[in-house]
């Protein structure tokens, strides 16, 4: 079995799709690390849908937790100079406002179009929608984050989704412990690799076709 790129190599990448001055929402899972990775030169704000608005990366020093500062993993977060708390009805303002420039999400199913699906499974019967729908419907860039294929190695990027979708034609970017795929109108474009894997490999575990890009290069951090 190939070595995949760890989750918190993954949240690495998200974070470089940040710009300086962005607003940024977190989804739970892979997403939340990505605030653990800003780069000292740039200011991004954190937003979360439970209210906190400027918050900063996961806090390990128990003796500095708050319950009151919980990100979507309902991990501890640090505290930022200027960090906020607001209503629910105001935190969900600012999302459907188009306040949030990049919303970063994890997916059980996306499409070659850009549906997400990522609230829902069926055959379990579970699903928590949350503010998913509304990020991804409003935030100006869509990121996916998530593991290439399921624990028991099926696909999760498909041509059509099969469960109940969260968007249609809303994911901009994927990036997997794989790859980094842009949805284009053309289809799918391959930009970045995992090291040691081949095109021909990631191919096998992506139902739609890859366009190669032409500089395509190994997942840089």
């Amino acid at each position: 079995m190939k070595p995949r790129l760890e989750r918190e190599t993954i949240a690495l990448r998200v974070a470089k799709e940040f710009f300086d001055g962005a607003v940024v929402n977190l989804g739970g899972g892979i997403p939340t690390l990505a605030s653990n990775f800003v780069p000292e030169d740039k200011t991004v704000t954190f937003h979360s849908e439970n209210g906190m608005l400027g918050f900063g990366p996961v806090e390990y020093d128990e003796s500095q937790q708050s319950v009151y500062r919980m990100n979507a993993s309902g991990q501890l977060v640090q505290a930022r100079p200027g960090m906020c708390f607001v209503d629910h009805a105001t935190s969900f303002a600012l999302i459907r406002g188009g306040h949030v420039d990049i919303s970063v999400l994890g997916a059980f199913q996306v499409a070659e179009n850009g549906d997400l699906a990522n609230w829902m499974i069926p055959e379990r019967a579970i699903g928590v929608i949350g503010g998913a729908m509304d990020l991804s419907f409003s935030c100006n860039k869509l990121i996916v984050a998530m593991e290439h294929t399921t624990p028991k190695g099926g696909i999760k990027i498909f041509k059509k989704c099969s469960y109940p979708l969260t968007a249609p034609k809303a994911v901009d970017l994927i990036i997997t412990d794989l790859a980094v795929i842009e949805i284009t109108k053309q289809g799918l474009l391959l930009k970045e690799i995992a090291p040691g894997w081949t095109v021909e490999e990631v191919q096998a575990v992506t139902e739609p076709k890859l366009i190669i890009a032409k500089d395509l290069t190994e997942i840089t951090l």
